[in-house]
């Protein structure tokens, strides 16, 4: 498959980052965005004369990439974006399961008013998309209320690896959401969940955002 992003060359970005760093962001946001879907070809030689830059940076930006399981690369093959069978799919989610029932069993014994009405905020920010078809900016949201949980039950081995998962899965989210029953469904599961946090009921709170990834 080819380069499936613009082919307009990147205009060069003056900082202070690397141009590995550079390239990395560059290839790295076209994954997360399906700019480069999955399955897409990365050639070396087509991607240095697309972002004027040598075939160095891109290989290492790639190497990077193929760490974080982003990328494929194998032998006289080249790179390319990885793809998810529906195995590897349904066994993210199952850890996905996992490190958010134990964000929220770190998370909630230390929720402070403020981080109450947060959460409160995204949900109905949630319902707000919802009622305005908006699957876009539900997703957006959706994200930002459980990546908050995350961050708060403040375990940084935990946020890391849970970031580099989401970044592996996030991809394939709306045929995740039609094939789960859409978006008022999902924020029926999200108020659930709220009202066991605002009561402190740690176990109900992690029991039901359990049932809502699996």
């Amino acid at each position: 498959m080819a380069i499936a992003a613009d082919d307009k060359a990147v205009k060069p970005i003056l900082n202070t980052a690397t141009l590995s760093q550079q390239v990395y962001n560059h290839l790295r946001a076209g994954i997360l965005e399906n700019s480069y879907p999955p399955g897409s070809a990365l050639p070396e030689e087509a991607l240095a004369e697309k972002l004027s830059v040598s075939r160095v940076p891109i290989r290492e930006a790639l190497r990077r990439l193929s760490a974080e399981g982003l990328v494929v690369i194998k032998p006289r093959q080249g790179a390319t974006v990885t793809e998810l069978t529906s195995k590897q799919f349904l066994d993210a989610y199952q850890v996905r399961e996992a490190l958010e029932v134990l964000a929220v069993r770190l998370a909630v014994p230390k929720m402070s008013a403020a981080d109450l009405d947060q959460l409160d905020a995204f949900h109905q920010a949630m319902q707000s998309a919802a009622e305005a078809d908006d699957a876009q900016e539900f997703f957006t949201v959706n994200a930002q209320f459980h990546s908050f949980l995350v961050d708060k039950a403040d375990n940084g081995d935990l946020k890391s690896i849970y970031t580099s998962l989401i970044d592996r899965m996030r991809r394939y989210r709306t045929p995740s959401l039609d094939l789960r029953g859409g978006m008022t469904k999902s924020i029926d599961e999200h108020a659930a969940i709220l009202v066991a946090i605002h009561e402190r009921s740690t176990d109900d709170a992690a029991a039901l955002m359990a049932q809502h990834i699996h």
